[in-house]
This record gives C-alpha cells, structure tokens and sequence, in this order.
C-alpha cells in the first residue's frame, strides 16, 4: 500500500500488539518498523495490513477509535534492528537485577519478564502476584537502578506462559507463546462436552489453567453428538423400551440398556431405522432426540 494511509498491526515482545496508521510505505508482514511510543519511540514488527489488520483490531477489542492516534514513523534500519536485538539481551540483566530488589523489600510477587522500549526511555517490567502489592519503593529504586521510567505490569499465569514460552504435552511448543493471536476464556464445559477427564492434571498447561486447545475441536464434537441421542433418553426400538446408556461417535455406536438390564451396542444408522419402525415412531422422533440434550448445554 502506497501513496495512501494504510493500518497496520503491530506485534512487539510477547504477545504485546498494538495498531498504528501510515502514509507512503511500502510494507508486508515480517518487515521491522519505527513508532512512535510514549514519549518516544519503539521498534516492532508488522503483522498484519489493511483490512486484515483492522479486523482483529476490532475482534480483539484494540481499536478504540475509528483510527488509532500512533503512525509508523518509518522501516527500521538495520544497525537499529541490532541494538533492539543487544536490548533483549539485556533484559536478562534487568530480571536478575529486579528480582534482587523484590527479595530486599521481601515482596510478594514473581518478576516474570522485562522490556526495554527501543529508546530506553522506558522499561517495563511484568510480574504476578496472588495479592495486591504496595511497590512503591520498589519503582524507586529500579529508577535509582536503570535510570529511565518504569512501568510495572501485574499479568495473570496465562499470560506469564506466553512471555516464557515452554512445551506442552503434545511435545509442541505452546500455542500461546508462538501462533494463537489471544487468550480467549477456557471452560470446564468444553472438557465436559467431549467426555474428558475431568482430572486437572490431564486437562492443564503449564500455567496450571485449563489448556487453551481444548477450544479447537469443541464445535466439531458439539455437531457431533446433536446426530446422537442423549444419554438417559428411552428410545422405543423392535424389542423394547430401551435407554441410552453411552455413545461412541468415534465408533458412531449407541449403547442400549433395556427392562432387564441387558445391553447392547448398536450402530447409529441402524437405530434410526429401527426406532422410524418402530409403533412407537410418532411419540419418539430421531429428529429431537438429541434437542434437550442441546438445551442444557447451551
């Protein structure tokens, strides 16, 4: 895009993105960029352009107007490139050094990571904590310590995993730190809807939460099981009254229980037929035996 104003996504350390607005730059996703920050200015790369861009601003919630007040100031050099590199070198200096100061005013909290914003004129620091923290002096002395401003950030344990990064017990590296563009909210639902363990330890992450990939099948397993009748619903076949005991859509197999407490596994397409000949069809449609089922769910 050149010659008009364009909209471009941001990506910095982490997960931090932000949106900006250019003129006259011949841009592309992967190219490293100047902007303005506060008071300042900062280095960061694009992620994406145009209408993409404006998008997951407006999904993500980021755009709080129409038309975000910061530009691109220009492409990035690449000497600047390289002292942005030498930064997040010394940013493992920051952190030992923090953690130094957080032990000598014995405070409760965990310093998580640090960044320098490309100028140094400000240093931002993240950190978790269970409870509200009075840091105060603390602030002061890394002032003292780092000479520049300083911004501490509190962040949740979701977000501490997408700082560091890690592996996951898929033996990948975490979604989080690497490809998915935010934390969305993780339910138990979702654990519960494709019949997981409910046992924390085989459902969480690293950061201790329900893992964020228990969302990418959900849908897939919810249109699944409307084809199945629910567990508990007595269905009216040849032989009987018979009720759902289990359903196996991998198998695409129900489990019956009649009267006497016999059972049986019979295959999906074979019960819809026998319940259409069944007498009893009208009472019993294969087209809402799944609907209640639905409606607690939902």
């Amino acid at each position: 895009m050149t010659g008009t104003q364009g909209f471009a996504e941001i990506r910095f350390k982490g997960t931090h993105k932000d949106y900006f607005t250019y003129e006259a730059m011949d841009l592309a996703p992967g190219t490293h960029v100047i902007v303005e920050a506060d008071r300042g200015e900062n280095l960061g790369e694009v992620g994406a352009l145009g209408a993409i861009a404006q998008r997951k601003c407006s999904s993500s919630g980021g755009c709080s107007t129409p038309t975000p007040e910061k530009r691109i100031l220009r492409t990035a050099r690449p000497d600047e490139i390289s002292r942005a590199e030498s930064l997040r070198d010394d940013e493992r200096r920051v952190c030992t050094e923090t953690r130094k100061l957080v032990d000598k005013h014995n405070l409760k909290m965990k310093v998580t990571e640090a960044e320098w914003q490309f100028d140094r004129n400000k240093l931002l620091i993240y950190f978790t904590a269970e409870q509200h923290v009075n840091f105060r002096k603390l602030v002061r002395d890394l002032a003292r310590t780092f000479r520049t401003r300083i911004e501490l950030r509190q962040i949740g344990v979701r977000d501490e995993a997408a700082l560091l990064g890690g592996v996951g017990r898929c033996g990948r590296e975490l979604c989080c730190s690497t490809w998915l563009p935010e934390l969305k909210p993780v339910s138990l639902q979702l654990a519960k809807d494709q019949r997981l363990s409910l046992n924390p330890a085989q459902i969480s992450g690293c950061c201790g939460r329900l893992m964020c990939c228990l969302m990418y099948e959900h849908r897939a397993y919810v249109e699944a099981r409307r084809r199945f009748p629910r567990e508990g619903k007595i269905l009216h076949t040849p032989r009987g009254e018979e009720r759902v005991v289990t359903v196996d859509i991998w198998r695409e197999t129900v489990t019956l229980r009649d009267s006497e407490g016999l059972r049986r596994s019979v295959a999906l397409e074979t019960l819809k037929r026998e319940v259409s000949s069944s007498s009893s069809a009208v009472e019993v449609s294969t087209e809402d035996w799944s609907a209640e089922g639905e409606e607690s769910r939902s």
